[in-house]
């Protein structure tokens, strides 16, 4: 955990801001596999363990505005709990770490939050993203579950993503110890991805490597040979000579704050020619949204850049044709790059997206563009120092999606199909790095890893 201190002036700060009536934290529970003695592995809620700091099942924060109360309504290990799970810290011992003194029983939840109720008062909550937590929500306040989301708080949801999104100095502290183990899992995996291998060996060494250093994926790794799907999670393919792998993968630090890199590797050690020049569109485009990022740019500016990047050095390639700006303004791009290039990182890879992802990267004034494409980026407002975003360009052909623009004929005036036919079974390409925003800039977290063409050739045919 943070000091206390962290997580006192974090909550000081909610109750300044919001002003008024009760706030309610619930914390996940565990979530069985197939029989409740044999749970998932656990996952805390991000915005309960950004205020409360509490790493551990069944457990509700409560902030009472009105009253100036802080407490936890939670229960401590049985002795049956502890034969099979051994001894814990007392619930009083952690919340005493998070800077709390008031400890209920989790079953008088229900009886103060109906109190509260019969008086009027208000009580704010954030959407809940799992159906357990509806449920339960439900019940402590006594609606149909139906009318859950109805009920959420916004004034509650912009407080939380306006605190989240600008990270402290010991939040970056912890994606940079994050980084510091998914730049080792990429590099492994740059040395053994080899002709003949299947992706799931190349998985299981990276996520073995996680977990002996204390650590866990951020996410579910991606790691594929058929790039052109945007999160493939399958890995039964057998690589051979001439594929290229993407690789989107990252750990988690002590704390739970995510890292997301992703390189792209050639399985042979070697980039043909065809690779080289779709790679060299894709590492400029990073660059060069890279270099745009500082306090007060909008990240839908630094999109559409990439965007006019890829599309200009696509059109060299001749897969497109005619006036750069026009074609991106019709929308050609995204038969290559139908995705957003990149996102908020913190506590969740997709930071606070269970919040709702317009009120995480856009305002009242920027709204999303519903057009094929535009509607997937992720993050369009302007950025403020503190934020830690992705940045991740890329270039995809799709089979599917080019049979049926094609068909269509859909931005004809700009597409060269009879070329792009020659890039079916090409795959995809995707370069990512994770990107601080500081108070004149911008600086790229965690170690260099790999990322020209010389630089990953290198690693990918050296020696084992």
């Amino acid at each position: 955990m943070f000091p206390s201190e962290t997580y006192i002036a974090r909550r000081k700060g909610l109750k300044q801001q919001m002003q008024s009536g009760i706030i309610l934290f619930l914390g996940n529970d565990e979530s069985p596999m197939n029989y409740p003695d044999n749970p998932y592995p656990f996952w805390q809620d991000s915005s309960f363990l950004y205020y409360f700091g509490l790493d551990a099942p069944h457990l509700a924060g409560l902030i009472d505005i009105d009253w100036n109360r802080e407490c936890v309504f939670g229960d401590d290990l049985t002795v049956d709990d502890i034969i099979w799970m051994g001894t814990r810290p007392t619930l009083a011992e952690k919340c005493q770490q998070a800077g709390i003194y008031e400890i209920n029983p989790f079953s008088q939840l229900e009886t103060t939050l109906s109190k509260a109720a019969q008086q009027d008062r208000k009580i704010h909550f954030l959407p809940p993203y799992r159906h357990e937590t509806t449920l339960q929500i439900a019940q402590l306040l006594r609606i149909h579950p139906s009318a859950v989301q109805d009920c959420v708080s916004v004034d509650l949801v912009k407080t939380v993503v306006a605190h989240r999104s600008v990270k402290e100095e010991g939040e970056i502290a912890q994606i940079q110890a994050a980084l510091e183990i998914t730049s080792e899992m990429q590099m492994l995996a740059m040395k053994i991805a080899r002709v003949g291998r299947y992706e799931r060996e190349i998985v299981g060494k990276m996520e073995g490597l996680a977990l002996a250093k204390g650590s866990r994926p951020a996410f579910p790794t991606i790691f594929t040979i058929r790039g052109q799907t945007l999160h493939n999670h399958d890995y039964s393919n057998q690589m051979k000579a001439g594929d290229i792998a993407i690789n989107d993968s990252g750990a988690e630090s002590s704390l739970h704050y995510a890292s997301d890199i992703t390189r792209t590797i050639p399985v042979s050690g070697k980039f043909s020619q065809k690779q080289k020049e779709i790679y060299s569109v894709v590492l400029e485009a990073q660059e060069k949204a890279i270099e745009m990022i500082k306090p007060g740019v909008e990240f839908r500016d630094i999109h559409r850049h990439a965007c006019l990047t890829v599309t200009e050095g696509l059109k060299n390639l001749n897969l497109v044709k005619g006036d750069i700006q026009k074609a991106v303004q019709a929308g050609a791009h995204t038969l290559f790059f139908p995705c957003g290039l990149g996102h908020m990182m913190g506590l969740d890879v997709h930071d606070m997206e269970a919040l709702g992802e317009d009120y995480v990267g856009y305002t009242d004034t920027i709204k999303r563009n519903p057009e094929f494409g535009w509607r997937s980026l992720r993050l369009a407002k302007a950025l403020e120092p503190g934020y830690v975003v992705t940045v991740e360009p890329g270039i995809y052909f799709i089979p599917e999606l080019i049979d049926r623009w094609k068909a269509e004929q859909k931005c004809s005036a700009y597409i060269n199909y009879a070329a792009v036919e020659k890039y079916r079974d090409f795959g995809g390409i995707r370069i990512e790095d994770d990107v601080l925003v500081t108070d004149n800039g911008h600086r790229v977290l965690g170690k260099k890893i790999p990322k020209s063409i010389e630089e990953v050739q290198a690693l990918s045919s050296c020696e084992l």
